[in-house]
């Protein structure tokens, strides 16, 4: 349940609310009067599938973006409908995007600290540490921030998400190969670690589960963020991109370029791979719903 308040002129919200009111999906519309009574704040509950349309016109009526609020309330509703759970709020999507596509501080502390985990993951060939690292890494956000551009046709959106996502990902692997040439240079390198012989295949040779696999990863982690629940699908997107971003700086750490390439090939097929899997599940959302407006 989505709850809607607009501040603003008492003559221009008795407005609002009668044109509110006239929406489907939109019910329970009120109006308080302000404490001055010259302004009034208007109410309502929305259904998911309304949202856009109010917002919408919210801005053809010409209200400010500071005067109006949408928010999300988790209401235990036994007879709601199974359409409501699933609906999209495109406005909010975008926002979450325009937020997830940020190259922030904190983001890049992230990425940093997993490619040091990984790092130490390749080489010791301890898949407990690899999977750390893709617990830690939020490379997810930028991914779907540009899905979301693809999809909406934001051009600025689709630039910040992958400059954000390919820095984040230049760090990680800066990391990786700082810490690898620092052991490496100290003699810290287990005595057996050769770069030939890591365990990690699958990040060295593109195939076909290669491509099946980021293809699904970009399908469930725009789905993910789009239900709140990308904390817990951050994991399968990672798995796609740490790893290979781990084993290239391993590779560059130790001097050995020409291994490092085969990393930066299956990085890059696993890239696109999740941003074509991840722009179709929200295209098809939007087609459908579409349909259904």
């Amino acid at each position: 349940m989505l709850h809607l308040r607009v501040f603003g002129d008492a003559a221009a919200m008795a407005d609002v609310a009668q044109r509110l009111d006239a929406l489907a999906g939109v019910r329970h519309v009120s109006v308080a009067e302000g404490v001055h009574g010259a302004d009034a704040l208007v109410t309502a509950d929305l259904r998911a599938a309304a949202a856009d349309r109010a917002l919408a016109l919210l801005e053809e009526l010409g209200i400010p973006a500071e005067d109006f609020s949408l928010l999300r309330f988790d209401a235990i509703d036994p007879t709601a409908g199974s359409e409501e759970a699933v609906a999209v709020v495109w406005a909010d999507l975008l926002g979450q995007a325009r937020l997830n596509a940020r190259t922030a501080v904190r983001y890049l502390v992230f990425m940093a600290v997993a490619g040091v985990i990984a790092s130490f993951g390749v080489i010791e060939q301890d898949q407990i540490l690899i999977i750390g690292a893709m617990a830690v890494a939020p490379d997810l956000l930028p991914i779907t921030a540009t899905c979301t551009g693809l999809v909406l046709g934001r051009r600025r959106l689709i630039r910040r998400g992958l400059v954000s996502l390919l820095v984040g990902l230049g760090v990680a692997c800066v990391f990786a190969a700082a810490v690898t040439g620092f052991l490496n240079l100290c003699g810290l390198l287990p005595h057996e670690f050769d770069i030939h012989q890591v365990g990690l295949t699958s990040q060295q040779h593109i195939s076909a589960e290669t491509i099946l696999v980021a293809f699904a990863a970009g399908v469930a982690g725009m789905l993910a963020v789009e239900t709140r629940a990308s904390m817990g699908v951050g994991v399968a997107i990672s798995v796609t991109t740490i790893p290979a971003a781990a084993f290239l700086g391993v590779a560059a750490g130790v001097g050995q370029f020409s291994k490092s390439l085969g990393a930066l090939g299956v990085l890059g097929v696993n890239i696109s791979m999740m941003l074509v899997g991840g722009s179709l599940a929200l295209a098809v959302q939007r087609r459908f719903a579409s349909r259904g407006s």
